[in-house]
């Protein structure tokens, strides 16, 4: 007894401590600190800020409801102008779809887009947007769509400067630009110069705008090459027009 009452007066109070340690932790994990947070409501009450007045709920409100005012607006404008577009084209079966996935790694390469084959939309259907070629269908669902774009580094096509009638090949350049190396060891271009798809194009049709001449670099082996501006916003396009494809005469 003498010995029990030696070793508590020495280390009593340290297993106290480590006894009430042990059982604060296991009651905090097992209420998720819900005591901590009741208590701390208990003291804080006193220095927080009252209620919210309802005319500050008002103008938020207020503000909420003008901005989204706003942009059913610009939407609105923005669809006015693609059903414009259409209509001038006059492209039977084309199909106004909004873009709904745009990830940021592959922002100039492919997007996903809010229509598929219920509404028409095919593998291989040409899209296009005010100002000109954006790509072209690679994969459809039910009722979304994924475009492979004419900025994306694979997407090869066959253009023709409008001017001269030069050929070559565009590929993208994972950006608003990209490339053209001509056929012809000495084309006729220059900046400024307009490019459209050739007639020889296995992928679309000919004729659709594609983009303008911005530099040329007649130096460059095995055939000059010139940088394209592509005519397309691409950066910041949130619809497109999606048409059947048509064959190019032979």
């Amino acid at each position: 007894m003498f010995t029990v009452n030696r070793w508590w007066e020495r280390y009593g109070i340290q297993m106290s401590l480590v006894l009430l340690a042990v059982g604060g932790a296991w009651t905090l994990r097992q209420t998720q600190g819900a005591a901590l947070t009741e208590v701390y409501q208990v003291i804080s009450r006193p220095f927080q800020v009252g209620p919210v007045k309802p005319e500050r709920l008002g103008d938020a409100r207020t503000v909420e409801l003008q901005t989204r005012l706003q942009e059913v607006e610009s939407q609105n404008i923005k669809l006015k102008e693609l059903l414009g577009y259409v209509g001038q084209a006059k492209v039977k079966g084309a199909v106004v779809a909004p873009i709904i996935g745009r990830s940021a790694d592959q922002w100039w390469q492919q997007f996903t887009l809010g229509r598929g084959s219920a509404q028409g939309i095919k593998e291989g259907d040409i899209v296009n947007a005010p100002g000109g070629l954006v790509g072209r269908i690679v994969s459809v669902s039910n009722n979304t769509s994924r475009v492979l774009l004419v900025s994306d580094p694979s997407s090869q096509l066959g253009v023709t400067i409008s001017r001269s009638r030069n050929m070559g090949f565009l590929r993208g350049d994972s950006r608003s630009r990209a490339v053209v190396q001509f056929f012809d060891k000495v084309p006729d271009v220059k900046p400024g110069d307009v490019i459209a798809t050739s007639p020889y194009s296995q992928m679309f049709p000919a004729g659709l705008p594609v983009g303008r001449v911005e530099s040329v670099d007649m130096k460059k082996t095995p055939a000059p090459v010139a940088v394209i501006e592509l005519s397309a916003p691409m950066d910041y396009l949130e619809w497109v027009v999606v048409s059947p494809k048509t064959e190019n005469p032979k």
